[in-house]
């Protein structure tokens, strides 16, 4: 029997309360740094709390300059897009934004996907409720795969909804009010960070409480598997990746049993709590028992940088050069402190950065988007490649679906001056997208 979220109960959607508004004809205020993207003048930025139905709380900014119509809406698992790149064209346009902070906002250790559908579904509803007439979801990055997870969700009629999270707890979508939003735009956004992660574990990782620890033959950084010193690119045989991708899905297997070992054990001796006869047993196996079922175990996950791509340039060619999304040397980046799902509750892995248990899969969630989709691809991506952006275009159910490339990288930045040409470049696809779809000021 499908079990609600804990603490579920019906009730208004919306925001706990909204602060004042900053006044219009305020200076205008710069984003990265950068007098190019300067909000416009008239410019009111609204601080929203807003509580789910699940009594999750999350917040953001509403940009707006008066008379939209239609709100664009970014989010990301564990970024937050408070002042994207992207929201002074917007503004300009005559689009409004909402910059959203998830739960889960700079800190995604114990994040679970399947939470974040509410605060999401606060956001759309919020939004409605301030009168704009469309709401359009941009996922940049990890947003993408979180966004288009709502939109599926959002898309299903109950009973069919997920009623738990990958790591079985009950959490009924079913119960909860998710309006669909009226578009969908992925902005060099990657299938899932659960594939993302499976894609870059190092599967060379012999001992996982050791982060130095390393299999020489399935060592991507290993000359004699094929590696080279950068900015030369890398060289893998056929043989060596075959290998190494099935080490990196045993790598993962085996973090899953893991992560569901801990949760198990939990849920043993929360049983045990229950039974009858509980509170007549001694008090020091009382206290055991609580402490069984009380007590979890954070997964340390070391060296999640190791994608043959990086440095392979013949995998998937694209414009892009020798690096990776953590830093200009993959080597270095992937035995970084504090790399992606570097420290996760076993319920948080299970549903944000594994690859064979996360939900939050854009190819396969993608295909339950009707609504019309943009997929912009930035051509010279170190860690998203061109079949993840063409995978996504295709398998979109929407018959209204435009793909478009942009040159630049993951941060919409060109090799040459001026290196912020990509975000105009960018901002201009997906306003030009908008103005045919959806009204503005």
């Amino acid at each position: 029997m499908a079990v609600k979220p804990k603490n579920l109960r019906k009730g208004p959607h919306g925001f706990a309360r909204t602060p004042d508004e900053t006044p219009s004809g305020v200076e205008p205020v710069t984003l990265w740094g950068s007098s190019r993207f300067a909000l416009p003048g008239d410019t009111r930025q609204t601080p929203v709390r807003l509580l789910a139905e699940d009594y999750g709380t999350s917040q953001g900014i509403l940009y707006r300059r008066g008379g939209e119509r239609t709100v664009v809406v970014f989010n990301h698992p564990r970024a937050g897009f408070p002042s994207h790149y992207l929201t002074p064209f917007l503004l300009e346009a005559g689009f409004a934004v909402f910059g959203a902070m998830t739960r889960t906002y700079n800190n995604d250790t114990a994040c679970v996907h399947e939470h974040l559908i509410a605060d999401i579904a606060a956001q759309v509803a919020y939004l409605r409720k301030q009168g704009f007439e469309k709401v359009v979801l941009l996922g940049n990055s990890g947003g993408g795969s979180l966004s288009t997870f709502y939109q599926a969700q959002a898309n299903t009629a109950p009973p069919g909804r997920l009623t738990d999270t990958a790591a079985g707890d009950p959490y009924d979508l079913n119960a909860l009010d998710l309006p669909p939003a009226d578009g969908l735009i992925l902005f060099s956004a990657h299938v899932g960070e659960g594939v993302f992660a499976l894609e870059n574990l190092d599967p060379s990782v012999i001992d996982e409480n050791d982060p130095l620890s390393c299999d020489p033959s399935l060592d991507m950084y290993n000359p004699a598997n094929g590696y080279r010193e950068p900015p030369e690119p890398s060289s893998y045989s056929p043989e060596f990746l075959e290998r190494y991708r099935a080490a990196q899905r045993a790598r993962c297997e085996r973090l899953d049993a893991k992560a569901r070992e801990i949760i198990a054990r939990r849920r043993r001796y929360r049983a045990k709590m229950k039974e009858p006869g509980f509170a007549e047993l001694p008090l020091t196996e009382r206290l055991y028992i609580t402490r069984m079922a009380t007590t979890s175990q954070y997964l340390t996950i070391a060296r999640v940088a190791a994608n043959p791509s990086y440095t392979d340039l013949s995998i998937d060619p694209s414009e892009r050069v020798v690096d990776s999304l953590l830093h200009p040397d993959p080597h270095t980046g992937n035995y970084m402190l504090g790399g992606f799902a570097s420290v996760m509750t076993p319920e948080g892995w299970l549903s944000t950065w594994s690859g064979l248990s996360s939900r939050a899969a854009a190819l396969e969630n993608i295909k339950n988007v009707g609504q019309p989709v943009l997929v912009v691809s930035l051509t010279a991506d170190p860690g998203i490649l061109p079949h993840e952006a063409r995978g996504m275009y295709d398998n979109a159910a929407a018959t209204d679906k435009e793909l478009a490339y942009v040159d630049g990288d993951h941060y919409a930045q060109a090799r040459t001056e001026p290196k912020d040409a990509p975000i105009a470049d960018g901002a201009e696809r997906v306003i030009t997208w908008l103005a045919k779809r959806f009204p503005a000021a």
